[in-house]
């Protein structure tokens, strides 16, 4: 079955401004244009705006969704099942928030007391979620499941002040990158302030630290681009400015 572009944006319930993005983007090309001007949309191209808007609904940035999907080795299948993997993770965390907020209704009531523990159970498992997410296919491979499980249940048993601590470190980390790189130079003083920031944060996920590893880790974040991603956001550079300031800190 074929579709027009308004056809098509009322079925998927996007615009088609969204859709005209989309082709601009090499992201969802019409599978032809009739005599008429009309953009016409095959299964194929259902198929794959369906793949976009799961990445979509996942947080996956449109540059993302279009290197995935161009990639040689993009099986649709393979997709789905871990977009079902993602989205049941999503579930199971939204549960523990509205498990939460229903403890912490009751505690007001003083018809139960919550311990510190439970009042960020549900903030805890977003976060591991959103790293298992995002990262975790690269960092089971790169350092093995046993590692990754370790981290996964530190963050997990944090306390508030611990998870407080956090937030707090991470943003942190991120102005005194972006001061440093702005100074240009990976050696300066606030660049070795920012990498011992960045190993006080790392040690929050890891059991045991070494050199070796904050150098190997910054490295992956300028050869994956979805860690290249997070790192440019504070500003364009700061992934490989990190990288070189971190081997000069391990030194």
């Amino acid at each position: 079955m074929e579709y027009t572009i308004n056809k098509l944006a009322k079925l998927a319930g996007v615009s088609t401004r969204t859709l005209r993005y989309y082709d601009e983007l090499g992201l969802l090309s019409p599978a032809r244009v009739s005599s008429n001007g009309y953009r016409i949309y095959g299964q194929k191209e259902i198929d794959r705006l369906q793949q976009i808007l799961f990445y979509r609904e996942l947080g996956v940035s449109l540059e993302e969704i279009r290197n995935i999907l161009a990639s040689k080795d993009f099986d649709g299948l393979s997709a789905l099942e871990s977009h079902l993997t993602a989205l049941l993770a999503r579930r199971e965390q939204l549960n523990l928030l509205v498990a939460n907020v229903e403890k912490t209704i009751k505690t007001m009531k003083g018809e139960m007391i919550m311990s510190d523990q439970e009042k960020f159970e549900g903030f805890l498992q977003k976060l591991v979620d959103h790293n298992e997410r995002k990262y975790g296919e690269e960092a089971r491979a790169k350092y093995g499941d046993e590692h990754v499980n370790r981290s996964n249940t530190k963050v997990l048993n944090m306390s508030k002040e611990q998870y407080i601590e956090l937030e707090k470190l991470t943003a942190d980390l991120d102005e005194t990158l972006k001061a440093a790189f702005e100074q240009g130079d990976p050696a300066s003083e606030l660049a070795q302030k920012a990498c011992e920031l960045h190993k006080k944060w790392l040690c929050f996920y890891w059991d045991d630290y070494s050199k070796e590893a904050h150098k190997g880790v910054t490295q992956m974040y300028v050869d994956d681009p979805r860690f290249t991603a997070y790192y440019d956001k504070i500003v364009l550079g700061c992934a490989a400015f990190l990288r070189d300031a971190v081997a000069i800190y391990c030194k």
